[in-house]
């Protein structure tokens, strides 16, 4: 028998900015489901970031909201959706007071605010929380928030598996209960995607498991555009070697920056000037240009042994490592690793997504009553993002996003029991299939490979083309891979859910990478180097039944007296 649910704003991911949604959203007085397909507030990308936020609240330096701005702008190659990242510098000032207020702890020196020189910025403009504990810390204020209103329903394991459109836009949307096996329908007045990125579609990735582009596909099937599918942001400097357990892979940065780690080649040479981004002992080369360079490296035969760059900070006093990041070198001396005798390896591995569901300033999809917040949002940071931006994303966003869906709890509820009935229908059917075959997991492996190697972060004709015949060949096994025969406990059907999602957004990043014959940001066409500027321009991509259509899309601009 399936549950029936109403609410007037329903959040799909619990991560900061479904969080954050679901505190703006309550406070003006609408009743918010939060859900989560793993545990709400603990799952998604921010509880694992380790690093910083940036905002122009000009502790350290005089700053300005208008210059954080030009840097996001300039990181993201002419793409940049203006309106939309204005937005995203101008407020971040003021959520990261909030978030004082709150007691989520920013790191200080003295009576103010310390904040680091991060890649890509033009000064001091990013506060974190010592040590390495941003995201831990930024996931427990507002799971302490969101628990203070009681117009907040929270469900843990419950997959969303489709979006119910009825009369031209959202009105809600169908769920498994991972734990019961229960069907659900949820009917809303406003929904809010909030389910991050899409990196865990790579084998090497600093994602949480379930980062798999499911709110891009759950968009994209109801009628939603997506925008900049292209752009996926590879972190230069994730941990390669030696085996270190239980640290975060991306955790280099704020070592990096803070500390001015050098990035070294097989001969232990510095080299990213060699490619057009010399670092002059500042070591703030922006992450797509240090992909490159490592990338090009390792292709000369110039890599380190296990197949990226050394990054040495032995140059560095331990009482200099100790003062930065106090516990975290005696949890590295654990992992056997001594900073001030030895190099680590690093390597690129798939970080972050540009693109995302396309959204007006509202953070209104082109499906009406359906919001995207955070990673879920695509054009705000063009083709490549800017350091810090990520968690400003969740704060802004995420209090944008929800407000604006609150702001139609007026209307009347919508009735989806009759829409509903073909989404639930796929969930039964799921549940139907027993037959031996090629487990979904060993699926998800396969498409994990595809994407690594066809789709990551150097791209030609060829490899794109063959990626799309394999994922087609994995969209074609779909109907036929079995889910175990039964609805819960069943971690099989979870997997063969996320599979279906993984595979239709994968698609879209193929299909706009090849149409991209140039390379631009975190998009780089071995086949193709060079920025074209007739290229400037967004790609926006659309469902006709089971077929990707892409289309052009001018890049929202702002009024030149707007940006000074």
């Amino acid at each position: 028998m399936t549950q029936y649910l109403e609410t007037d704003v329903l959040i799909i991911g619990a991560g900061g900015a479904g969080m954050y949604a679901a505190i703006a959203a309550a406070e003006t007085g609408a009743n918010v489901l939060l859900l989560d397909k793993s545990i709400v507030g603990r799952s998604g990308a921010t509880i694992m970031a380790q690093m910083t936020v940036a905002a122009a609240v000009g502790e350290e330096e005089p700053d300005d909201w208008r210059f954080h701005l030009k840097d996001t702008i300039a990181a993201g190659r002419d793409l940049v959706d203006e309106p939309l990242a204005r937005i995203l510098c101008q407020r971040a000032p003021e959520k990261i007071w909030q978030m004082d207020e709150w007691g989520v702890g920013w790191a200080r020196s003295g009576n103010h605010l310390t904040q680091a020189h991060a890649p890509g910025h033009d000064r001091k403009r990013c506060v974190y929380v010592d040590f390495l504990n941003t995201g831990p810390a930024t996931a427990r204020t507002l799971r302490n928030q969101v628990r203070k209103y009681d117009s907040i329903r929270r469900v843990s394991d419950l997959i969303v598996t489709d979006l119910v459109p009825q009369d031209g836009r959202a009105a809600g949307a169908v769920a498994l209960h991972l734990e019961s096996g229960q069907t659900v329908t949820i009917a809303a007045k406003a929904t809010v995607i909030a389910t991050g990125g899409l990196t865990s579609m790579y084998n090497r990735n600093s994602a949480s498991a379930n980062m798999g582009g499911d709110g891009y596909a759950l968009g994209l099937r109801a009628g939603a555009e997506l925008i900049d599918m292209e752009f996926v942001q590879f972190f230069p400097i994730g941990h390669l070697a030696p085996r270190m357990t239980g640290m975060d892979p991306i955790m280099w940065d704020p070592f990096r920056y803070k500390l001015g780690g050098r990035l070294l080649n097989g001969n232990m040479e510095e080299f990213t000037q060699n490619y057009g981004a010399p670092e002059d002992g500042k070591y703030v080369v922006t992450r797509d240009a240090a992909t490159y360079a490592i990338f090009k490296e390792v292709e000369a035969g110039r890599g380190s042994p296990h197949g990226g760059a050394w990054l040495s900070f032995e140059h560095i006093a331990e009482a200099d490592l100790r003062a930065a990041f106090g516990p975290v070198i005696d949890r590295l001396a654990d992992n056997g690793i001594d900073l001030t005798k030895m190099a680590i390896e690093v390597a690129p591995i798939a970080h972050y997504h540009m693109g995302g569901l396309r959204t007006n300033d509202s953070l209104a999809t082109t499906l009406p009553h359906l919001f995207a917040t955070g990673e879920a949002v695509g054009g705000a940071n063009g083709a490549n993002r800017l350091s810090g931006n990520a968690i400003s994303e969740v704060f802004v966003f995420g209090e944008l996003a929800g407000r604006s869906a609150a702001s139609l709890r007026h209307g009347a509820m919508p009735n989806i029991r009759e829409a509903a009935a073909p989404y639930l229908a796929v969930i039964v059917e799921a549940a139907t299939r027993t037959s031996d075959g090629t487990a979904p997991t060993a699926a998800i492996a396969a498409l994990q490979n595809i994407m690594q190697q066809d789709v990551g972060p150097f791209r030609t004709a060829e490899g794109l083309r063959r990626a799309l015949a394999d994922l087609t060949e994995l969209t074609d096994l779909l109907p036929d891979l079995p889910t175990g025969g039964a609805k819960a406990f069943n971690q099989q059907m979870a997997d063969w859910f996320g599979l279906r999602n993984m595979v239709l957004v994968a698609r879209t990043v193929a299909t706009a990478a090849l149409a991209r014959t140039e390379s631009r940001g975190a998009h780089q066409r071995e086949d193709h180097p060079g920025l074209d500027e007739a290229w400037t321009y967004n790609q926006v991509i659309s469902l006709n039944g089971d077929e990707i259509q892409s289309s052009r899309g001018e890049v929202r601009r702002l009024a030149q007296e707007e940006l000074v």
